[in-house]
């Protein structure tokens, strides 16, 4: 039963995506393109996110996921370097690549080589990065 939800929670994510352009990366481009020509539109798709999952969090404080286990824990509201790394690195690969790992594999069914390349190196830094971590750690120690 769980593997039937999550199938259905993934394919409503990935139409979702679809739907709103987000695996269009010149549609996202042109939302990061605040002094070019700016493309307004993501924001509905942000706040049709934003909304729904605002109520969702209300209700989940309460109870149990319905199909067992528990919600993970909130994560620490602590801002720290690796955060904002992490962040600045996420928004300069979502600028220049207009993908991020969701609309990504969502759009692996119809974006051609371009889609792979990036998964691919998608894949390659999540492999690469707890070295990196481990190492920049260490350094600075």
């Amino acid at each position: 039963m769980r593997l039937f939800f999550a199938f259905i929670a993934g394919g409503l994510f990935g139409s979702g995506l679809l739907i709103s352009g987000m695996t269009d990366t010149r549609k996202v481009q042109g939302w990061l393109d605040v002094f070019g020509a700016w493309d307004p539109t993501l924001a509905f798709v942000m706040g049709g996110a934003i909304v729904p999952m605002a109520v969702a969090w209300r209700f989940t404080r309460r109870g149990a996921p319905l199909v067992g286990g528990s919600y993970p824990a909130p994560p620490d509201p602590v801002l720290d370097r690796r955060l904002v790394v992490g962040s600045i690195l996420f928004g300069m690969g979502w600028g220049l690549a207009g993908l991020c790992p969701g609309p990504s594999i969502a759009s692996l069914s119809y974006g051609g080589s371009g889609g792979l390349v990036f998964l691919a190196a998608m894949l390659a830094g999540m492999a690469v990065a707890p070295a990196v971590v481990r190492a920049l750690g260490r350094a600075r120690a």
